[in-house]
């Protein structure tokens, strides 16, 4: 079964779109982009547009790539104060000269539609998230929608990062899943994500999930975004071996990246519902 995540991220923002109608609230989402890098554009006006398609109001902050982290800290200061900004987008990744960790600590809680900040991380440690990242609460949304059990499940994620896997783990975790962490230290990997009900990759690279580091039936959700020599987009899995072997699986493009722009455009809407439930209006 291919999981197809770029239909279920339609009818998501479909339904999305609906409710924000139905609220009564005009949502903003602001994004803060440092530099001229492509593909960090290109992400950007993705998520512009979807904004455009479902009722969310837009703006762009775009900084020079010599920007110091204090102009970028100023920059989201502002939007922080901003009573017309619901959500704050920080393209990542910053320019070396900006020191990441200040900004992303930088955005307000309440406005953190990408879930980075540690008091949203530590909600969804907690078992009590209030806004999850995007792209590992996309992963839970496409095995919901396709009706993968993930409670009593095994799930083996690989790859330890703040964005994907730190996060990945702990959602799985609050879905009463049994959960390992593969990375780059981890012992005799294969024997790990051969042992995986649901297995999730997010590594970056080129095919490093082989069909033999996977169990017949498992469902495989690959993250990875890395290009061939020809300049073909892949993930990390070796789809087209892994997917005789696997009960269920991710394509890339059209897997888990439209559903992480899905999730955003849901966060935005819960912090523009959030923030009228502190105003008092009743929703």
């Amino acid at each position: 079964m291919i999981l197809d995540g770029k239909a279920v991220s339609e009818k998501r923002l479909e339904i999305l779109k609906e409710r924000i109608e139905e609220s009564g609230l005009y949502p903003r989402l602001a994004t803060v982009i440092v530099g001229e890098d492509p593909g960090s554009k290109l992400y950007v006006r993705m998520k512009h547009r979807a904004c455009e398609r479902v009722g969310i109001g837009s703006i762009g902050v775009e900084l020079p790539e010599g920007t110091t982290t204090k102009e970028v800290l100023e920059a989201v200061g502002r939007l922080n104060s901003d009573p017309d900004i619901n959500g704050i987008l920080v393209q990542l990744p910053l320019p070396a000269q900006i020191d990441t960790t200040r900004v992303i600590d930088a955005v307000a809680p309440g406005k953190d539609v990408d879930g980075f900040h540690p008091y949203n991380l530590g909600r969804l440690l907690a078992g009590d998230p209030v806004f999850a990242p995007c792209t590992p609460q996309g992963i839970m949304t496409i095995l919901e929608e396709y009706r993968i059990p993930v409670s009593g499940a095994r799930a083996v994620v690989v790859g330890r990062s703040i964005d994907v896997g730190r996060p990945m783990a702990a959602l799985f975790l609050n879905a009463d899943a049994t959960v390992t962490i593969c990375h780059s230290k981890t012992k005799n990997i294969e024997d790990e994500t051969r042992n995986a009900d649901i297995l999730v990759s997010a590594v970056g690279r080129l095919r490093f999930i082989r069909p033999e580091m996977v169990k017949t039936g498992a469902t495989v959700i690959d993250v990875g975004i890395n290009y061939d020599e020809q300049g073909k987009l892949h993930g990390d899995v070796d789809f087209e071996g892994v997917r005789e072997r696997a009960g269920a699986i991710t394509p890339v493009p059209g897997g888990v990246g439209p559903m992480t722009i899905a999730t955003l455009m849901e966060n935005t809407f819960k912090a523009a519902r959030l923030e009228a439930c502190y105003n008092g209006t009743v929703l």
